[in-house]
């Protein structure tokens, strides 16, 4: 890996993250002269911070239900052929603990770090040559080779592959430079917006919430008929959580969310059944069985019922297992690409090859990855995406 100078290429990779990577391996399995250009000092900076540092790099159970896009076929032919199984053996390969958490999610034993170090060992053993600290200044293609020029030299490639991502995380240099390039070559561009991001309250939401700031629940959140059903996470902002990160993907501004904080626990018949074996205990008393203490507080407060469960009528039992069970909340935003996992949109699919990810109108130039408007779900499923449109893209170029 190094920094300076300029090249011949068969192939000019933007982006040494794990779509790019992947590509270049691909590529530089089948004799391509590949050469990968990244602004950044380090490579896949995103891969050594995903899954808490211990890189959540795929999911069991990938299928095209996991993604989100304007067309929702694209993605299949890319995924059927390289599966997650396909991922795990070189995994294995290179001697890689890994385990199973919930929802068929698989990270390293140890650090994301040797996923990392596993990608940067396959281009080295296929020749592929990583230089970091390259600014791209500009993209064209004056005749049938594309003309790369950076600050430090110009480059030339019979293909380009862009793999640069989206703005999510933008303190680690992620911007919408792939989406420049896709607009430069007469591509359309599907407005970008943050995904898996933590969603934000209004002062009003935020003055009645703000003692559960690190309140955690098992709920299930929906919009629509969108639901996902897993931990949800109170913050000084709002709400965050799997439940919440999944979600946002769907959300839109103004609209209303659905939470059920005690997933699993009809709290009215619980609350019923509680009046017939405790009459003497206290509302809040028994909510706190169900959810937090503080939090149970709050709603009590929130409602206006409070007392003893004998002195307390169905309707009103009703009307405070509907606010746990059942709660409508407007969300005011989203924190947004600072902490967002991924971009959702992008590079606009209808102009792309599914099988290759080829640009149907300037042969020779790929998208991959991120910049692509292909967005998975949480947990490992962008992973999944990056190593099989990189695979895809390093086959055809």
């Amino acid at each position: 890996m190094n920094r300076s100078g300029s090249a011949d290429a068969d192939v000019v990779v933007l982006g040494a993250g794990a779509a790019g990577l992947m590509c270049a391996i691909e590529a530089g399995r089948r004799g391509r002269r590949v050469v990968v250009l990244d602004q950044a000092s380090k490579p896949a900076e995103k891969i050594r911070i995903s899954g808490g540092g211990r890189c959540n790099f795929t999911n069991r159970h990938t299928t095209p239900a996991n993604f989100l896009s304007n067309n929702p076929r694209f993605c299949v032919s890319a995924l059927r052929r390289y599966t997650p199984q396909d991922f795990i053996r070189l995994v294995d390969a290179h001697g890689i603990a890994w385990h199973e958490k919930t929802l068929g999610q698989l990270f390293c034993d140890r650090s994301a770090q040797q996923v990392i170090d596993m990608l940067l060992a396959e281009c080295a053993a296929t020749g592929v040559e990583i230089r970091l600290g390259q600014r791209v200044t500009g993209t064209a293609k004056p005749d049938d080779r594309f003309s790369i020029s950076t600050d430090t030299g110009t480059f030339r490639a019979s293909a380009l592959v862009v793999a640069t991502g989206g703005p999510s995380i933008p303190k680690m240099g992620a911007s919408g430079f792939g989406y420049d390039i896709a607009r430069h070559f007469g591509l359309a561009v599907i407005p970008p917006r943050a995904a898996l991001v933590p969603l934000t309250f209004g002062p009003e939401i935020l003055e009645w919430s703000k003692d559960l700031s690190g309140v955690s629940v098992d709920a299930e959140v929906a919009f629509g008929k969108t639901r996902f059903a897993e931990g949800l996470l109170f913050t000084h902002r709002g709400l965050s959580g799997p439940s919440i990160l999944q979600i946002s993907s769907y959300w839109r501004d103004g609209e209303t969310i659905e939470v059920n904080l005690a997933r699993g626990i009809d709290v009215f018949n619980t609350l019923k059944h509680a009046r017939i074996d405790s009459p003497k205990r206290e509302l809040g008393t028994a909510l706190a069985g169900i959810v937090p203490k503080c939090l149970a507080e709050r709603i009590v407060e929130e409602v206006g019922v409070n007392g003893r469960l004998a002195d307390l009528s169905d309707k009103r039992l009703r009307t405070v297992a509907d606010r746990i069970n059942r709660w409508r909340v407007a969300p005011n935003g989203t924190e947004g690409y600072r902490t967002a996992e991924v971009t959702l949109g992008g590079v606009d699919t209808d102009g792309l090859s599914s099988k290759t990810m080829e640009a149907k109108a300037v042969p020779g130039l790929y998208f991959i990855g991120e910049v692509v408007d292909v967005t998975g779900h949480l947990g490992g499923f962008n992973f999944q995406w990056a190593w099989a449109s990189g695979h895809a893209a390093g086959q055809a170029v």
